[in-house]
């Protein structure tokens, strides 16, 4: 038995599939850059081993507790960390064993894909995962993750990683890329410049964080000039240590371009705790201003994250913080809400800026236009509850007839489960491999085109995107 079908997610006509497979086989085996994701600096630092399968695939994939969650799993049976410390499931073969009670939930969903390819590809494994094989498959992975194949190093190289691209806040010290750096190990891990706790007045903690970046820079950060400095001086430090990018996750793809006096007015009502949510939305719509004019100084690729509603469920998140599944995608507007930035900087040949959205309806209506006209502009593959075969293929249907490919920057994991980033590039080989076929095959491309685009959407536009 095995896991993955070898014709999965090609067209079913057979000469389709045929200019699929031919094309898929030119880029399969190319290297992987993945130059935005969460993956944990610290595993490559300190080399260890994963301590358990439960800790590897269940405990941080917000993917895979979500949907348990949604069928009645409590978080704290699947080990997911309490805020307060509180009593969660500790025994990794009781967690494992109730995720394998409800594998079928994911029938049918990339996250199923996903994990039958770690499974198989990874570790050998080619019986289904059930109540049946839970034991079988906690034994195996185990006995796996003891050798020293299977430390985070080894499988960096083993998944064919060219340079893996972590994300971290402008409070982080990044210790453990130092330390990777330090090491002597030749894995490219470099770290990207993410602001949003000393940008955003409605984080937690904001003035306090505010507070620690100016200890942290050395620069006066009750000011409005100090605070800029503050940025300008992270950053810099970012790019010593390999940043090519920043990464703004905000609620709204707002932006704004106020004079100096009235964003100084704001930034000072944020820090006393006294700005409104309407003040609070247009200091994050300023800022990301700020981070463009940043980024045509200091050479950063700026990311756009946007049109999330963050920590949905109140309890949850006083319970288990954030990043725990209940962020919903809302609807977003980008034509306006960008016009203010892009009509500062977006055709300064210096500005690179790559956006992502969680609104389809935006695709066609709204980004492919922009990213279609904007020198600037670049759209992001789909992202979190499209990062699937068919949201990649409405991405493609949708965007490339007036974007074009290469107003697009290839694809990005945005992962936290480490084994599931060669799973997901291979999904997005097929996927693009499979649009190409049927361009090819309605006399829209020729093959030599074809196979050029292959390599370029798996590999070529990414690297040149993210200047890696």
């Amino acid at each position: 038995m095995t896991l993955l079908d070898e014709n999965r997610l090609f067209p079913s006509a057979p000469a389709e599939r045929g200019l699929a497979k031919a094309l898929y086989a030119e880029v399969k085996d190319l290297p992987i850059i993945s130059p935005h994701g969460h993956t944990d600096p610290r595993w490559f630092a300190e080399n260890a081993p994963f301590p358990d399968p439960a800790a590897l695939f269940v405990t941080p994939d917000h993917y895979v507790f979500r949907m348990l969650h949604s069928q009645g799993v409590a978080l704290e049976n699947l080990g997911v960390p309490r805020v307060d410390g509180g009593k969660v499931e500790q025994d990794p073969r009781k967690i494992w064993r109730l995720f394998a009670k409800h594998y079928h939930l994911f029938r049918g969903t990339p996250s199923r894909l996903w994990l039958d390819h770690a499974f198989e590809g990874v570790f050998g494994l080619t019986s289904r995962l059930s109540e049946q094989t839970a034991d079988a498959y906690f034994d195996t992975i185990s006995e796996k993750l003891a050798e020293p194949a299977f430390r985070p190093r080894a499988l960096h190289e083993q998944f064919g990683l060219e340079v893996l691209a972590t994300t971290d806040s402008a409070l982080d010290d990044l210790s453990w890329h130092q330390e990777i750096a330090q090491s002597g190990w030749p894995g490219r891990v470099i770290p990207t410049y993410r602001p949003d706790a000393v940008v955003d007045p409605e984080f937690e903690g904001f003035a306090d964080n505010v507070a620690r970046f100016g200890e942290i820079t050395g620069e006066d950060c009750t000011t409005w000039n100090g605070y800029l400095a503050g940025h300008r001086a992270r950053r810099a430090f970012f790019i010593s240590q390999g940043a090519t990018a920043s990464d703004h996750g905000h609620p709204t793809a707002r932006t704004e371009d106020l004079p100096a006096d009235v964003a100084a007015g704001l930034f000072d009502k944020a820090l006393t705790v006294r700005c409104s949510a309407e003040e609070a939305e247009r200091f994050r719509g300023q800022m990301l201003t700020e981070m463009a004019r940043m980024s045509i100084e200091d050479g950063l690729v700026m990311q756009l994250h946007p049109g999330s509603l963050r920590n949905h469920n109140s309890d949850v998140f006083r319970g288990f913080g954030r990043d725990k599944g209940f962020d919903i995608p809302t609807r977003t507007d980008y034509v306006t809400a960008l016009a203010p930035l892009l009509n500062a900087v977006g055709r300064d040949p210096r500005f690179s800026m790559i956006i992502f959205t969680l609104d389809e309806t935006s695709y066609s209506r709204e980004l492919a236009p922009l990213a279609g006209v904007y020198p600037a502009l670049k759209l992001g593959p789909p992202w979190w509850f499209h990062d699937s075969f068919e949201g990649m293929m409405r991405f493609r249907q949708m965007a490339t007839e007036t974007a074009g490919f290469y107003n697009t920057v290839g694809f990005n994991d945005d992962t936290r489960a480490f084994c599931s980033i060669p799973a997901r590039h291979d999904v997005a080989r097929r996927v693009d491999c499979a649009f190409l076929a049927g361009l090819v095959a309605t006399g829209r491309l020729d093959e030599a085109e074809a196979v050029e685009l292959a390599h370029a959407l798996t590999y070529g536009l990414a690297k040149a995107a993210y200047k890696l």
